[in-house]
Protein backbone atom coordinates (compact mmCIF):
# COMPACT_ATOMS: atom_id res chain seq x y z
CA UNK A 1 0.00 0.00 0.00
CA UNK A 2 2.71 2.53 0.85
CA UNK A 3 4.45 1.32 -2.10
CA UNK A 4 1.38 2.40 -4.28
CA UNK A 5 1.32 6.30 -2.41
CA UNK A 6 4.45 6.99 -3.06
CA UNK A 7 4.04 6.14 -6.78
CA UNK A 8 1.11 8.08 -7.04
CA UNK A 9 2.83 10.89 -5.27
CA UNK A 10 5.68 10.94 -7.76
CA UNK A 11 3.30 10.38 -10.50
CA UNK A 12 1.53 13.55 -8.71
CA UNK A 13 4.97 15.54 -8.92
CA UNK A 14 5.78 14.98 -12.69
CA UNK A 15 2.60 15.98 -14.11
CA UNK A 16 2.66 18.89 -11.99
CA UNK A 17 6.05 19.66 -12.75
CA UNK A 18 5.44 18.66 -16.54
CA UNK A 19 1.78 21.53 -16.82
CA UNK A 20 4.01 24.10 -15.09
CA UNK A 21 6.72 24.01 -17.83
CA UNK A 22 4.33 23.95 -20.33
CA UNK A 23 2.44 26.77 -18.70
CA UNK A 24 6.19 28.75 -18.32
CA UNK A 25 6.73 27.98 -22.00
CA UNK A 26 3.16 29.48 -22.80
CA UNK A 27 3.66 32.96 -20.91
CA UNK A 28 7.26 33.23 -22.66
CA UNK A 29 5.74 32.64 -25.85
CA UNK A 30 3.64 35.68 -25.39
CA UNK A 31 5.84 37.96 -23.69
CA UNK A 32 7.65 37.35 -26.44
CA UNK A 33 5.10 38.46 -29.37
CA UNK A 34 5.52 41.89 -30.68
CA UNK A 35 2.87 43.52 -29.01
CA UNK A 36 1.59 44.09 -25.28
CA UNK A 37 -2.00 43.51 -24.46
CA UNK A 38 -3.59 46.14 -22.27
CA UNK A 39 -6.07 45.67 -19.48
CA UNK A 40 -7.20 47.25 -16.65
CA UNK A 41 -4.42 46.96 -14.64
CA UNK A 42 -1.94 48.84 -16.92
CA UNK A 43 -3.49 51.69 -16.46
CA UNK A 44 -2.57 54.18 -13.25
CA UNK A 45 -6.01 55.89 -12.45
CA UNK A 46 -5.86 58.08 -15.58
CA UNK A 47 -5.56 57.79 -19.60
CA UNK A 48 -1.68 56.68 -19.63
CA UNK A 49 -0.51 52.87 -19.11
CA UNK A 50 2.73 52.20 -17.03
CA UNK A 51 5.97 52.93 -18.49
CA UNK A 52 7.15 49.62 -19.25
CA UNK A 53 10.71 49.86 -21.19
CA UNK A 54 12.26 52.32 -23.78
CA UNK A 55 9.93 51.00 -26.50
CA UNK A 56 6.07 50.57 -25.36
CA UNK A 57 4.74 48.84 -28.36
CA UNK A 58 1.13 48.70 -27.24
CA UNK A 59 -0.53 48.55 -30.77
CA UNK A 60 2.54 45.96 -31.70
CA UNK A 61 3.54 46.99 -34.90
CA UNK A 62 6.94 45.71 -34.22
CA UNK A 63 8.61 42.27 -33.87
CA UNK A 64 10.61 41.15 -30.90
CA UNK A 65 13.80 41.72 -33.04
CA UNK A 66 12.77 45.00 -34.09
CA UNK A 67 11.87 46.04 -30.40
CA UNK A 68 15.61 44.59 -29.29
CA UNK A 69 17.06 46.40 -31.92
CA UNK A 70 15.70 50.08 -31.05
CA UNK A 71 16.44 49.20 -27.39
CA UNK A 72 19.61 48.37 -28.23
CA UNK A 73 19.69 51.87 -29.92
CA UNK A 74 18.37 53.94 -27.16
CA UNK A 75 20.06 52.48 -24.23
CA UNK A 76 23.92 52.69 -26.01
CA UNK A 77 22.53 56.57 -26.96
CA UNK A 78 21.20 57.19 -23.34
CA UNK A 79 24.88 55.60 -21.91
CA UNK A 80 26.28 57.88 -24.14
CA UNK A 81 24.55 61.01 -23.34
CA UNK A 82 22.37 60.92 -20.72
CA UNK A 83 19.73 61.57 -22.85
CA UNK A 84 16.27 59.29 -22.58
CA UNK A 85 13.96 58.31 -25.14
CA UNK A 86 10.82 56.59 -25.24
CA UNK A 87 9.15 54.88 -28.21
CA UNK A 88 5.36 54.31 -27.39
CA UNK A 89 2.97 53.07 -29.85
CA UNK A 90 -0.54 53.32 -28.66
CA UNK A 91 -4.16 52.73 -30.28
CA UNK A 92 -6.64 55.06 -27.70
CA UNK A 93 -6.06 58.23 -26.22
CA UNK A 94 -8.58 57.79 -23.71
CA UNK A 95 -10.78 60.78 -22.82
CA UNK A 96 -8.41 63.03 -24.39
CA UNK A 97 -9.18 64.36 -27.82
CA UNK A 98 -5.96 65.93 -28.76
CA UNK A 99 -3.40 63.48 -29.44
CA UNK A 100 -0.23 66.13 -29.46
CA UNK A 101 -1.65 67.18 -25.76
CA UNK A 102 -1.89 63.39 -25.06
CA UNK A 103 1.67 63.08 -26.26
CA UNK A 104 3.06 65.54 -24.36
CA UNK A 105 1.21 64.68 -21.44
CA UNK A 106 2.24 61.50 -21.69
CA UNK A 107 6.10 61.94 -21.52
CA UNK A 108 5.99 64.53 -18.15
CA UNK A 109 3.80 61.33 -16.55
CA UNK A 110 6.95 58.95 -17.50
CA UNK A 111 9.02 61.60 -16.30
CA UNK A 112 11.31 60.92 -19.69
CA UNK A 113 14.73 62.77 -19.67
CA UNK A 114 16.96 63.76 -16.53
CA UNK A 115 15.06 66.33 -13.56
CA UNK A 116 17.73 68.67 -13.55
CA UNK A 117 18.40 68.25 -17.71
CA UNK A 118 14.72 67.95 -18.88
CA UNK A 119 16.78 66.01 -21.94
CA UNK A 120 13.83 63.37 -22.63
CA UNK A 121 12.47 62.58 -26.36
CA UNK A 122 9.15 60.57 -26.68
CA UNK A 123 8.61 59.59 -30.22
CA UNK A 124 3.82 58.57 -29.10
CA UNK A 125 2.53 57.14 -32.58
CA UNK A 126 -1.01 55.60 -33.40
CA UNK A 127 -1.09 53.25 -36.63
CA UNK A 128 -5.26 52.90 -35.84
CA UNK A 129 -5.67 57.03 -35.04
CA UNK A 130 -3.14 57.73 -38.12
CA UNK A 131 -1.19 60.31 -35.74
CA UNK A 132 2.71 60.56 -34.24
CA UNK A 133 4.20 63.27 -32.36
CA UNK A 134 7.77 63.59 -30.94
CA UNK A 135 7.36 65.34 -27.62
CA UNK A 136 11.06 67.04 -26.22
CA UNK A 137 11.98 68.18 -22.80
CA UNK A 138 12.44 71.98 -22.52
CA UNK A 139 16.06 70.45 -22.42
CA UNK A 140 16.29 68.75 -25.61
CA UNK A 141 13.85 71.20 -27.65
CA UNK A 142 16.92 74.18 -27.98
CA UNK A 143 18.97 71.38 -29.67
CA UNK A 144 15.31 69.54 -31.16
CA UNK A 145 13.31 72.02 -31.83
CA UNK A 146 9.63 71.65 -33.45
CA UNK A 147 10.58 72.21 -36.86
CA UNK A 148 13.38 69.73 -36.79
CA UNK A 149 11.06 67.30 -35.46
CA UNK A 150 8.03 67.82 -37.79
CA UNK A 151 10.62 67.62 -40.80
CA UNK A 152 11.62 64.08 -39.39
CA UNK A 153 8.46 63.36 -38.79
CA UNK A 154 7.51 64.75 -42.47
CA UNK A 155 10.34 63.71 -44.50
CA UNK A 156 11.16 60.77 -42.93
CA UNK A 157 8.74 58.58 -40.70
CA UNK A 158 5.34 59.43 -42.42
CA UNK A 159 6.84 58.02 -45.90
CA UNK A 160 7.45 54.77 -44.53
CA UNK A 161 4.31 54.66 -42.49
CA UNK A 162 2.06 55.58 -45.56
CA UNK A 163 3.83 51.89 -47.28
CA UNK A 164 3.08 49.96 -43.82
CA UNK A 165 6.61 50.27 -42.99
CA UNK A 166 6.49 51.26 -39.09
CA UNK A 167 9.27 50.21 -38.01
CA UNK A 168 11.58 51.64 -40.85
CA UNK A 169 10.05 54.65 -39.84
CA UNK A 170 10.84 54.69 -36.35
CA UNK A 171 14.43 53.30 -36.77
CA UNK A 172 14.89 55.84 -39.62
CA UNK A 173 13.73 58.52 -37.56
CA UNK A 174 15.30 57.43 -34.27
CA UNK A 175 18.66 57.71 -36.28
CA UNK A 176 18.14 61.14 -37.62
CA UNK A 177 16.94 62.49 -34.02
CA UNK A 178 20.03 60.79 -32.78
CA UNK A 179 22.24 62.33 -35.53
CA UNK A 180 21.11 65.77 -35.12
CA UNK A 181 20.55 65.46 -31.31
CA UNK A 182 24.45 64.87 -30.55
Amino acid sequence: MKRRTNLFIFLFLVINLLNCKIIKNEEKTASNSSGVTLNSHDFENNDFPKNRREVNDYEAVFNVDEITILTKIIRDFERKTTNQIAIVSISSIGTYTDFDKYAIDLSNYWKVGQKNKDNGLTIVFSKKLRKIRISTGNGTEKILTDQICKAIINQIIIPEFKNGNYYEGVYKGLAELIAKWK
